[in-house]
């Protein structure tokens, strides 16, 4: 199969399109498309995080679960839907976070491109969802493809922040070498779990000290 993505990625992930259940991937959603089912990001854009921030300038990931599965919204970034589409909840307390830790104004969209362009890989575990099917995709085999780019960064990149937020995106700490990396773990900031330690982890001012100490530009978490 001939995979749309940035060459840089292409390079680097090559063994990872040969292998056995990424054609298990492929079939799976050809069969869910056959049977008329609604595929959420629209398959140009399922690669989009990567076509976004290539491998050699990834310099933060933020790890979630599975995209948007309403209309409209997911566009290949975790947690960031198009420009007028209101910011979901998550979303609402992630920008609530960044005020409160850097003093910015809470952006009047919640499209991410502006991170991704920066370095900042928003990278769900799983690349497709049915539509209002949240999860509904998980076990396709996309989990054995996003750990391995997990492990791809940390063996073959130098002092990357990954944002490791709730149980599920920490459990992929184990994919990531410590000693190169930085993990920074709080809950997820879903309006179920923000409240327990999402709000005040100061994750965004903590990454930007930890890139300036490296000698790597800050990431402006700012939104034009």
């Amino acid at each position: 199969m001939s995979v749309q993505i940035e060459e840089s990625w292409k390079k680097e992930l090559a063994p990872e399109f040969e292998q056995p259940y990424f054609t298990e991937i492929v079939r799976f959603l050809k069969k869910e498309k056959q049977e008329g089912k609604v595929i959420y990001p629209p398959g140009p854009l399922i690669f989009n995080a990567f076509n976004s921030t290539p491998f050699d300038r990834v310099r933060v990931v933020i790890i979630g679960q599975d995209p948007y599965h309403n209309p409209g919204q997911a566009h290949g970034l975790s947690f960031s839907v198009p420009r007028g589409v209101p910011p979901p909840p998550s979303l609402v307390n992630i920008f609530k976070e960044i005020h409160d830790d850097l003093g910015l104004p809470v952006p009047a969209h919640g499209n991410l491109e502006h991170w991704a362009a920066q370095g900042v890989l928003l990278l769900n575990a799983a690349l497709t969802v049915e539509a209002h099917q949240p999860m509904s995709h998980s076990r396709a085999g996309w989990h054995h493809f996003t750990d391995s780019v997990i492990r791809h960064i940390s063996a073959h990149r130098e002092h990357v922040v990954f944002m490791l937020w709730g149980r599920f995106a920490q459990g992929k700490s184990e994919l990531i070498d410590p000693s190169k990396h930085l993990l920074l773990k709080a809950p997820h900031p879903s309006p179920l779990s923000a409240h327990a330690g999402f709000f005040g982890c100061r994750h965004f001012s903590k990454t930007n000290a930890w890139l300036e100490a490296h000698h790597i530009p800050p990431v402006d978490w700012s939104l034009p």
